[in-house]
C-alpha cells in the first residue's frame, strides 16, 4: 500500500511540474520590437549564426500573425504572413554547411509549420491562399534544413 501511495504521489508530482517545462518555444508573446531587433541581429550575424536566428524570426512572426488573426486584424495578419514568406526564402540562402544551430532551426521550423497548419484550419476561405503559400515555404525551408543535417 505505501509503495502505491508513493507512486501515486509521484506520478501526481510529475503531472502538475510537466506543463511548466513542456513548450519552452512559446514562453513570452512576441511583439513587432522583439521580432524587428532579431531580424536586426540576424542580419548582421556570422553566416553559420543567421539560419537560426532567421528560424527564429519566422516562429515569432508566425505566432504574432496567429494572435492578429483571432484578434480580427486580417490585414496585419495577412501582411506578417507576406514577411515570413521572405524570411523563409532567406533561410533558404543562409543554409551552409558550418550551421551552428541547424538542429534547432529545423526544430523551430517545425513549429512553425504546425502553427500555421492550424491557421489555415482556422482562416476564412478568402485568407487561406496567403496561408497555404507561407506554410509551404516554411515547409520546405523546414526540409532543406533537415536534409542539410543529414548530409553532414
Amino acid at each position: 500500500m505505501r509503495s502505491f501511495v508513493g507512486f501515486a504521489a509521484f506520478l501526481a508530482l510529475s503531472l502538475i511540474s510537466v506543463p511548466a517545462f513542456a513548450s519552452p518555444i512559446d514562453n513570452a508573446p512576441p511583439n513587432q520590437e522583439t521580432i524587428d531587433a532579431l531580424i536586426a541581429r540576424a542580419s548582421q550575424a556570422q553566416p553559420r549564426d543567421q539560419c537560426f536566428l532567421y528560424a527564429e524570426a519566422v516562429h515569432q512572426m508566425t505566432e504574432l500573425s496567429i494572435r492578429q488573426y483571432a484578434a480580427g486584424d486580417t490585414t496585419k495578419a495577412t501582411g506578417m504572413l507576406k514577411q515570413i514568406q521572405q524570411f523563409a526564402q532567406k533561410i533558404h540562402l543562409s543554409l551552409a554547411n558550418n550551421d551552428k544551430r541547424l538542429k534547432n532551426a529545423e526544430i523551430l521550423l517545425s513549429h512553425t509549420a504546425f502553427r500555421l497548419n492550424e491557421m489555415l484550419r482556422s482562416s476564412s476561405l478568402e485568407d487561406q491562399a496567403i496561408v497555404k503559400q507561407t506554410l509551404a515555404q516554411v515547409t520546405q525551408a523546414q526540409n532543406e534544413a533537415m536534409m542539410q543535417m543529414f548530409s553532414k
